[in-house]
């Protein structure tokens, strides 16, 4: 795709960060002092070198035509995709300083575009000759094998229940008594009985008594919600067939199956990583122009490096996404991609408060352990609410409560800030915690701005 005219926002540049530091030392690298032989082409490419500590400079180029998303190179020895180096030299190149100017990329930046090239040709006629596809896996052994897993499920689901029954006969003090050892033995157990999904609800459990006053209350909620689960499971048979597959997506089987390629123009509208033990989670939220769909992609990193998939949000991507059964059909796989991630002028149709708490409420029906579901805002304003905040729809007179958590972030300050008192639309995550705003931008199509 030819990407001239393109020219990212300093904010989707800082969304590539991998952590906090490198967002920051990017942030100082962004000016046109530590740079020289710095430039750019209509097709995607900007390289440039930085002076460092160093006797040589660090090579730095950046192919943002990549399909899957921006890719770098430095000769920097750091560990971090991308490094402080590639995000200075993109925040460079986002403000159109003088610096970045046009022309053809050096001798060092061509080779190592030119292998890419190569690499990607190779891969596409690999797969068109058949030569990479797997071998027909054998149906029957593959059936026995999920019966084999099925059966362990089920006994940790068992094993579950029992607990659960236990915990409720001793009373629920004696679980801040056993601390968490107790719980992580069990969740052990899960992870043995090859169920994820109900070992991360088990150590779940074992973090509630620690959580603070009233946590007796949502240790009980919790300890339905994992009965209620173990049952699913137990009993899937008897349920219908979107239910059963929610239930098997929850204990932590893959899916079986995807839905049909669905091509459109997705707008990123959101994207942020969560930290789950030794893996990060990204979480990108997309939306259709013409499907008018929204979809969630998931992408995994190991523990300090970032997930490989960087979609910047505000940019709109020609692309095929399948979704996964269950679970209201949010999670989506990214299929192929026809372009790179480009403008894009269409934004989903917002709603009210009450219509945000009635599409949780009947996808709480498809799946009754949803935290939350996406939901934009039609016309938002920030207000205080007792020592809190909430969103409030002055046309309707209603507002959501924002979520605890994202209480005194840095994104609440930046949309009370793009609001300053008028309405804005908003879209984030509404849940039984309350709102929590990802994006946020003018009613009369404006820039998306992120809020993560």
């Amino acid at each position: 795709m030819n990407q001239q005219g393109v020219r990212w926002t300093a904010d989707q540049v800082l969304a590539l960060a991998p952590d906090a530091s490198s967002r920051k030392a990017g942030s100082k690298l962004g000016t046109a002092g530590p740079w020289s032989d710095a430039g750019s082409t209509g097709a995607g490419t900007v390289w440039g070198l930085c002076r460092g500590s160093g006797s040589k400079p660090y090579q730095t180029v950046v192919d943002l035509a990549d399909t899957a998303g921006p890719a770098y190179k430095c000769s920097c020895p750091s560990r971090k995709f991308p490094c402080k180096h590639a995000l200075g030299l993109l925040l460079l190149w986002s403000g159109a300083d003088p610096a970045v100017a046009g022309g053809e990329p050096p001798g060092w930046a061509e080779e190592w575009l030119a292998g890419r090239r190569a690499r990607a040709q190779q891969k596409q006629e690999g797969e068109g000759s058949g030569a990479d596809r797997p071998k027909t896996a054998d149906p029957a052994a593959a059936a026995k094998r999920a019966a084999r897993r099925a059966e362990r499920i089920s006994a940790g689901a068992s094993e579950l229940e029992q607990r659960l029954g236990d915990l409720l006969r001793g009373g629920l003090a004696s679980a801040e008594q056993a601390g968490y050892g107790l719980w992580e033995e069990t969740a052990a157990r899960m992870v043995d009985a090859q169920a994820p999904g109900l070992a991360s609800r088990v150590r779940e459990l074992g973090a509630v008594p620690a959580s603070g006053p009233g946590w007796p209350v949502r240790l009980l909620e919790e300890c339905a919600l994992a009965h209620l689960l173990g049952q699913g499971w137990l009993r899937r048979a008897s349920l219908p067939p979107e239910l059963a597959a929610t239930v098997a997506a929850r204990v932590g089987l893959p899916p079986a199956g995807k839905g049909p390629a669905v091509r459109d123009d997705w707008l990123v509208l959101a994207r942020y990583d969560t930290a789950e033990g030794h893996l990060v989670t990204r979480r990108t939220w997309v939306h259709g122009a013409r499907s008018e769909q929204t979809a969630l992609l998931l992408s995994f990193g190991a523990a300090g490096r970032a997930p490989a998939l960087a979609l910047p949000v505000g940019l709109s991507l020609d692309a095929e996404l399948c979704a996964h059964p269950g679970g209201g059909g949010l999670r989506a796989d990214l299929g192929e991609q026809f372009a790179a991630p480009g403008p894009g002028e269409h934004r989903p149709a917002g709603v009210g408060p009450a219509e945000a708490l009635d599409r949780y409420g009947r996808a709480l029906r498809e799946d009754p352990w949803l935290e939350s579901w996406p939901v934009t805002l039609r016309t938002a304003v920030p207000a205080r609410a007792g020592e809190g905040w909430q969103l409030a729809d002055p046309e309707q007179g209603t507002a959501l409560p924002l979520a605890p958590a994202a209480q005194g972030k840095a994104g609440l300050w930046r949309l009370i800030a793009l609001s300053g008192g008028a309405p804005v639309t908003v879209f984030g995550e509404c849940g039984h915690r309350g709102f929590t705003p990802l994006a946020a931008w003018e009613p009369a199509v404006g820039e998306v701005v992120s809020l993560c």
